[in-house]
């Protein structure tokens, strides 16, 4: 396959399917180099044209809890109480801006992600 600019779906999957040609290409050869401009151009293509939406605010919290090995009640400094924890992660309640301030800095998660609106489970 020679280097082209990716336009097309087809374009791309015959991308991926040369990029799995190459994978094992050590660097600096010209395999290599030629897998580092495809990988390249792919990425572009799919920042286009597959974006990936960020997570939703309690999915994001979720995700950060068990990626740092976190319970509910780890979470009690940054919502205020266990039964303000509940609320959120059941999404009876909305995070308010201090509470995004808190996750921000507490968790890591971007405020851009948090400040998201969400569905309540209000029944």
């Amino acid at each position: 396959m020679d280097i082209k600019p990716i336009k097309t779906e087809q374009d791309y999957q015959e991308a991926l399917r040369e990029v799995d040609r190459l994978i094992d290409a050590e660097s600096n050869t010209p395999d290599g180099d030629k897998l580092d401009i495809l990988v390249t151009l792919i990425e572009a293509y799919e920042e286009k044209n597959h974006p990936v939406p960020p997570p939703e605010p309690i999915e994001a919290i979720l995700h950060q809890m068990e990626s740092q090995g976190l319970s509910r009640k780890d979470l009690v400094p940054l919502f205020g109480s266990r039964s303000r924890v509940s609320e959120i992660l059941n999404k009876k309640r909305s995070l308010s801006i201090n509470m995004i301030r808190r996750l921000q800095d507490g968790l890591g998660i971007s405020a851009e992600i948090l400040i998201q609106s969400y569905d309540l489970n209000i029944s």
